[in-house]
């Protein structure tokens, strides 16, 4: 693979039982449920101007804005993150489309919206196959965008060579039943583990990976592969109104070597919504993965009581707007510095005009400071992305 290619992101989950009068996730054990890797673009020249520069060309009035993530590299501005095709986000039977020829079906709203780029993972269960299942209904991948995952853990992380990478990327290949692979993203589990750079380079070195990139790989990491020149095109990691823990250095660094932000748990797991407003801890119900990842990194902001006080402000924000409180959530995060997009995981396709409006949302000053008045309470979180979850460092 050529020179030139770049890094993105990947999930992660922690496992929350229930909630009291506060969220009782510290009680819970954290570890991960699933986790994603880094992407990087073959023969992907550094892009001149700011990061996440909409792109000039037209865009219809009702669809998705794109972005550059590197030359060569465009994509809509909101991703279909595809987690919840692994299993374990069934949730409500009812809305469940997360299984089978449902989630196959539900690929062509997203697409039919301009929601052209998908995110999944090696480790996200069947979803490559069903992504593979719609291209091979559709004839191909022409005019869609498909980011995977390459995760290492245990045994794979000293077992790093040209021959297992290529292995593995094939596998991939195979499912998604595409020639090439748009974008693959590393997820390296453990930084004891010193081979994470050699997994980069034959990331670089595979000529079916037109791009490489990481996911949650924090600033120290992303350091040592842009000196080793390998850089990740992105990151891709957890950016929201609760953990806004790449502002903590992250954002200027990417800023600096022209890497993208490529934010999941956006929503956390559908939290941020007008379905939690003025609700008691003791009556939501955690029935998803994501939902119970997500409960414990709210324990570690700033528990329920504050949790109400931010969805206020958003819904006095999204009543001003005639919008709804998970669309200002996403626009916050899209118009933070260094996103390229937000990647918004979803069990069905009753959102995709919520997410083409969230997409062209603009919020004022005065809408970013009364917002900013609830942020600048709580626990203000000082560590880097997805060490906390790692274990290896503080929220």
């Amino acid at each position: 693979m050529g020179s030139g290619r770049g890094v993105g992101r990947g999930y992660g989950g922690v496992q929350a039982s229930s909630l009291g009068s506060s969220v009782q996730a510290s009680a819970v054990k954290r570890r991960p449920l699933l986790f994603g890797g880094t992407a990087g673009l073959m023969g992907c020249a550094s892009s001149s101007g700011s990061s996440g520069q909409v792109s000039l060309a037209a865009v219809e009035k009702n669809s998705v804005p794109r972005a550059e993530v590197c030359k060569g590299l465009e994509i809509s501005r909101v991703v279909k993150g595809c987690w919840q095709l692994s299993g374990g986000h069934h949730g409500d039977r009812a809305s469940d489309r997360t299984i089978g020829k449902f989630a196959v079906d539900d690929f062509q709203s997203f697409v039919d919206a301009g929601i052209t780029t998908f995110d999944t993972a090696d480790i996200y269960g069947p979803s490559e196959e069903l992504i593979g299942k719609y291209l091979d209904s559709r004839g191909g991948s022409e005019g869609l965008q498909v980011f995977t995952k390459f995760c290492c853990f245990g045994a794979d992380m000293n077992a790093i060579t040209d021959k297992m990478v290529e292995k593995r990327i094939k596998a991939s290949r195979m499912k998604l039943k595409v020639e090439n692979l748009d974008l693959v993203q590393l997820y390296w589990h453990d930084y004891t583990k010193k081979n994470y750079v050699d997994a980069m380079r034959s990331l670089y070195d595979n000529g079916t990976v037109k791009a490489v990139a990481c996911t949650n790989m924090d600033t120290k990491r992303l350091s040592e592969m842009v000196d080793a020149s390998v850089p990740p095109v992105l990151n891709q990691v957890q950016f929201s109104l609760l953990d806004r823990r790449p502002e903590n250095g992250m954002t200027d660094f990417c800023s600096k070597h022209d890497i993208k932000l490529l934010p999941y748990g956006v929503l956390a797991g559908g939290l941020i919504s007008e379905n939690y407003l003025g609700v008691p801890a003791s009556e939501v119900k955690f029935d998803t993965y994501s939902k119970q990842k997500y409960a414990s990194v709210l324990n570690q902001r700033g528990g329920w009581n504050w949790f109400q006080d931010l969805l206020g402000v958003l819904n006095e924000v999204a009543t001003s707007k005639n919008t709804t409180i998970a669309n200002v959530a996403s626009a916050w995060v899209l118009n933070r510095p260094q996103v390229v997009g937000i990647l918004i995981g979803a069990r069905n396709a009753s959102h995709v005009a919520d997410n083409q409006e969230a997409s062209r949302l603009q919020l004022n000053q005065s809408d970013l400071d009364n917002i900013a008045g609830v942020l600048d309470k709580g626990f203000l979180a000082t560590g880097d992305c997805y060490d906390w979850e790692r274990g290896t460092g503080p929220f």
